[in-house]
Parts: C-alpha cells; structure tokens; sequence
C-alpha cells in the first residue's frame, strides 16, 4: 500500500499492521444500536476494521487530503466530518443519530493526547468506552498506580470516572513514518460509581497536591488546613512527609472527601 506523505503539523503516523489494527478494533464489544467514533482515521486504516462491524461509525479527520481515502466508507451508518475534533460540539454532531452506547475507537496524534482525552471524558454524552493507540510514556501515566514515575494528577483526572488499563504495547516500526518512540493501546471503561463529593473541588485539591512532585504534600498544600489534612492522612497510615505521589487513589478520594 502507498501512503500519502505525513504532515507532521498533524502528528501522522500511519499505522501498517494488520494484526495490531485488527486487535484494535476487536477491543470493544458493540452492537447495531451503539456508535463507534473514531478520531483521525487518516487513509481509513483502522476504519476499514471497524466499518466492519454492524453499529453506526462517525468520524473526525483534519486533513481534507484524505477524502479520496475515506470516500468508499462514508454510507448512511458511517458518516465523516472534516473538521478539527478538538473545536467540534461533538454531542451536537451526534444529535440526530440513535444510539445506545457511545464508543470511542481511534490512533490519536501524540501531542494532542490530553487534550483529547479531556474532552472525551468532560463530554455531556460520555463513552461507555475509550480505546486509544497512544506513546508509551503517556499509556504508563494513565494506568500507573502510587509510587510510579508517570502517576500524577492527570492519573487521578481520568480516575475519577474511567478505569483504566493497558491492553498491549506496539513497537515504533509499525508506523510509517517511524516515530522516535514506541506506544500502547489503553482501555478506558467508564465507571458506575464515582466516588467523589465535589468533582471540582477534588480536581483543584489533586492539582495543587501534585503541584512540585519533589515537595512534600505539606510544602505543596500550603494554602490548605494542613493540621486537619494531617489527621486524615494518619488515619490512613500515611506519614506527615508523605509525597502526593505516594498516596494512592482510593485514599485522595477519600482524604479529600474528609477534608471537605
């Protein structure tokens, strides 16, 4: 297959393997009355797959030089926008079309990861489930636990309403062009329950708690009732030297459920 040169204003890298895009799309379970979103299906690589299954497919691409690509998918259960899926209403877009479940299925550019992820998770409609090819470095923080180099306060962020996991690694020579790193494909799975009182007041509490991962909690929650921060936390065994990064996530929901 020839491939149209990556523009790396966009982040392209097109993903070659049968097997791992196979694996991709067999990673969530759908049926005719769900929808599937994929975002940037480049030269339809992945979507190829996943038109395959019997639901609705709605996808984003920026890159307009991929029509003649994408042109054989688009029906009237698979419909492609043009546009920038980080400045689209995307509840908005979906509005006319029934579904049941919402699903998200995609190999995101690298340096909109977050960013991505973010609106995914604060969208008014929220997926039932998240899967995303994404650098390696950035899977770990996602699915890291206390005590790892990568756990942080964006952990906590997707924590707060998705479980997360890491389905398997995929070496960098499976794209075109090679990128400098290797990735992985995680699983959000959105959860039940959440567990938190005030979801702005414990994301705020998060990030100042991680604000310098080298300081102690204390040095860090400076504007905070340390005295009463410190009574919880013993109760949960933990020292009052004790770093953010130590903490683990069943314990900040409810240090900061207490606290407040």
């Amino acid at each position: 297959m020839e491939y149209i040169k990556a523009k790396k204003k966009y982040g392209q890298n097109f993903l070659k393997s049968e097997e791992v895009l196979t694996n991709i799309a067999s990673s969530v379970e759908v049926d005719k009355n769900d929808l599937i979103l994929e975002i940037g299906p480049g030269m339809g690589a992945l979507t190829s797959f996943l038109a395959k299954k019997d639901t609705s497919l709605f996808s984003y691409e920026i890159d307009e030089r991929m029509k003649p690509f994408l042109k054989k998918f688009e029906s009237e259960k698979c419909k492609i926008i043009y546009d920038d899926f980080l400045k689209r209403n995307i509840v908005d877009d979906i509005k006319e079309i029934p579904f049941q479940d919402l699903y998200v299925v995609a190999n995101i550019p690298y340096y909109i990861t977050s960013p991505i992820i973010v609106k995914l998770i604060e969208m008014e409609v929220k997926p039932k489930e998240i899967v995303l090819l994404v650098q390696k470095e950035f899977a770990e923080r996602i699915v890291a636990s206390a005590g790892h180099k990568e756990y942080n306060a964006f952990t906590l962020f997707v924590d707060m309403e998705y479980e997360a996991e890491l389905l398997f690694l995929v070496d960098r020579n499976q794209f075109i062009p090679v990128p400098n790193v290797d990735s992985a494909v995680i699983k959000l799975t959105r959860k039940e329950k959440i567990d938190i009182l005030n979801k702005e007041k414990y994301l705020r509490f998060v990030r100042d708690a991680f604000s310098n991962k080298r300081k102690t909690l204390k040095n860090n929650l400076k504007d905070y009732d340390w005295e009463k921060i410190k009574s919880i936390l013993e109760k949960f065994g933990y020292k009052e030297n004790v770093r953010a990064e130590e903490i683990n996530k069943e314990d900040f929901k409810k240090l900061v459920n207490q606290y407040e």
